[in-house]
């Protein structure tokens, strides 16, 4: 079936196709925190808080360079059925994405030039209505950025060690049709389905691509990543908006 004979689905928000949910990112939203910002994606709101601390790892041994990673949970009434807290142990899907945020921000940071500091953005979902790991990864450079601002003023570091943005957003086919950030019902019955992390240089950091229900083609991949780059342009330009970021 083609994108073009496909019926044209009806969409939270009113939106086309190619069109993503109502995105605000609001940095500075926590007192405490050295950087944040409330990450929301139509209905998902994800609250990323950047904590820079002195040292580094252990198993960094002697190396001079700093850390960036993350940590990535869901509170209990987050979702539709209360999601027990991880007590016992992290599970595999919230350390797959806390692994993707680190990731995702190592790739647009110089660790040289951070110094012997690690920096952990915590992200906090506090509303899921799908792309939780997307907009982790989008409101987290935000409070990176605004926590290495912030030591940077403060004296902690001689300048903001980012070598430019990095956002993520979802992709996928549901009933035939290629859509740009699905939300949960739009997830739930994809039949492929798709993250993009993609830098501010145009470069691409990571691809999760997964046939849910049917297989795809070299040509719709294609298609599919098109369709992401639109998503990841809109939601860096809403990054320096927010940010006064220049790279």
């Amino acid at each position: 079936m083609s994108q073009e004979s496909a019926a044209q689905p009806e969409r939270s928000f009113g939106r086309s196709v190619a069109e993503m949910r109502p995105v605000k990112l609001t940095p500075g939203i926590m007192k405490n925190a050295d950087g944040s910002c409330l990450a929301e994606f139509g209905d998902t709101r994800v609250l990323c808080a950047a904590t820079i601390a002195d040292g580094v790892p252990k198993w960094r041994g002697a190396s001079k360079d700093g850390w960036v990673t993350a940590e990535y949970a869901m509170l209990p009434a987050s979702t539709n059925r209360r999601t027990p807290r991880e007590y016992k142990g992290r599970k595999g899907r919230s350390m797959e994405i806390e692994r993707l945020v680190g990731r995702s921000l190592r790739a647009v940071c110089d660790l040289r030039h951070l110094g012997e500091f690690t920096v952990t953005v915590d992200c906090d979902v506090i509303q899921a209505d799908g792309g939780t790991r997307t907009a982790s990864v989008t409101g987290a450079w935000v409070a990176l950025y605004e926590a290495l601002v912030a030591a940077r003023e403060k004296g902690r570091i001689k300048r903001v060690p980012l070598t430019g943005q990095v956002a993520a957003i979802s992709m996928g086919v549901v009933r035939g049709v290629e859509l740009l950030d699905l939300d949960y019902p739009e997830d739930s019955h994809a039949d492929v389905d798709m993250n993009l992390v993609g830098s501010s240089d145009g470069r691409i950091v990571e691809v999760q691509g997964t046939g849910e229900r049917a297989t795809f083609d070299r040509e719709q991949l294609g298609r599919l990543l098109d369709l992401g780059q639109k998503g990841i342009d809109q939601l860096l330009q809403i990054q320096r908006e927010v940010t006064g970021f220049e790279a």
